[in-house]
């Protein structure tokens, strides 16, 4: 193994395979008809062709929109939510009569600097209050149908076959980075002896060499083990060459300095990899991080504000660690859940599976410090739930075309809109 930072790090990847297509720039895709409030602010960077890295961070449990998009001032939130809610003063204030959860500092921060768009009301047609339906839907883009393919796995297929575009950190290869020919790869870390490495590698390399005596089976799982290899050496390098330098000075503002946050709690810890991977000039294109915690069904108040420190604590280190960074001009983070939660509080102190709620879109290409998409209204709910008033799709369409920087069709409707993000 290369580097010393790297002798106790094992990386396991997906599988990832070759379908060689040209993902075209997304210049002719229409803007979709967004609700924009708060001033248009004036410095930020546009995304370099071929040189946007997205971030996406999956909120599993089913955030509660509600109170992180906060609509402190309107009665009917406080009436549904007696012991829930918070109360205009506790909130930190945005525009509109809406505030983040008192947590959220460093996202607040980010608002401010117009680094942070928060596109409201997001969901999907004929919503089903299932994690794991829920869930496919969102990763898929296929509300209707189901699928074995994610959004990003499509773009996958159709760009290439190099096994570091996209990378998961930690826990299972979503849906969302598996294609059908390709995938993502997932870096596990886990302890590995370094001469035990030292003498698996040649042997491993030998074993995963794809040969024409082979079955097309032994093949794809020999390719898959290439780009193990391939993703282990190629990551080894880059923290070998990438590790140690001091962040650099903060340009993006956070109010969570990184050194005040433990390394390995909540999202810190896959994020400071992903920082570190960045800084260090990695190839990749995608970066996937999951998230728990979220479904709240009792002793709400307390679990979610937890929550929701750690997340903002994470993302207020990645920010920090790449402000100042020609490649931290690029970097886009996106962070969403399967649905959110229903208006009322239940009788437990906590909420139940709900629909529709607020999609959070940071970096320094962002045309930050507004809104996208209407506030779902308190008087017009289906069945207790929020109505959707923005489409899903739209969120990763625009994604795909203005950070990754591809024909957003190559993984979704042609009829899906953009979104007025950058």
């Amino acid at each position: 193994m290369a580097g010393p930072t790297m002798t106790r790090r094992r990386f396991l990847i997906g599988t990832a395979a070759t379908l060689a297509a040209a993902g075209t720039a997304a210049a002719g895709w229409r803007t979709g008809n967004g609700l924009l409030a708060g001033p248009r602010p004036a410095a930020r960077t546009a995304v370099r062709p071929g040189h946007g890295i997205l971030v996406v961070v999956t909120l599993y449990g089913g955030n509660d929109g509600l109170n992180t998009l906060i609509p402190a001032t309107d009665s009917r939130y406080r009436a549904g939510r007696p012991t829930l809610g918070y109360q205009p003063s506790e909130v930190l204030p945005l525009a509109d009569g809406l505030g983040l959860h008192p947590a959220l500092t460093g996202l607040k921060s980010l608002w401010d600097a117009g680094h942070l768009a928060v596109v409201r009301g997001v969901g999907y047609p004929d919503p089903v209050l299932s994690h794991f339906r829920s869930m496919d839907i969102w990763q898929t883009g296929s509300p209707t149908t189901a699928e074995t393919t994610g959004i990003f796995g499509r773009w996958l297929d159709a760009t290439g076959s190099d096994p570091m575009r996209a990378i998961n950190i930690g826990g299972p290869l979503p849906l969302l980075l598996r294609g059908a020919t390709a995938s993502g790869s997932t870096l596990s870390p886990a302890d590995r002896d370094a001469a035990a490495g030292a003498v698996l590698t040649p042997v491993l390399t030998a074993l995963d060499r794809p040969g024409p005596e082979r079955s097309d089976l032994a093949n794809l799982v020999a390719r898959s083990g290439t780009d193990r290899l391939t993703v282990e050496h190629t990551v080894a390098e880059l923290l070998g060459a990438g590790a140690g330098g001091a962040a650099p000075a903060a340009a993006i503002p956070s109010t969570t300095p990184a050194a005040a946050t433990p390394a390995g709690g909540g999202l810190a810890g896959p994020l400071d990899l992903v920082a570190r991977l960045i800084r260090a000039g990695s190839p990749t294109r995608l970066y996937h991080v999951a998230m728990t915690g979220f479904d709240n069904h009792t002793n709400e108040k307390q679990a979610h504000a937890r929550v929701l420190a750690d997340f903002d604590a994470g993302v207020g280190r990645l920010f920090t660690s790449l402000s100042g960074t020609p490649a931290g001009d690029n970097v886009v983070l996106v962070a969403y859940s399967e649905f959110g939660r229903r208006v009322a509080e239940n009788a437990s102190g906590g909420t139940d599976h709900g629909t529709a709620a607020p999609v959070f879109v940071a970096g320094r290409p962002v045309s930050g410090g507004r809104f996208i998409g209407d506030e779902p209204s308190l008087t017009d709910l289906d069945d207790g739930n929020l109505r959707f008033t923005t489409d899903y799709r739209s969120v990763f369409a625009t994604l795909l075309g203005h950070v990754i920087g591809v024909d957003p069709t190559v993984a979704l409707p042609r009829a899906t809109p953009v979104l007025p993000l950058f």
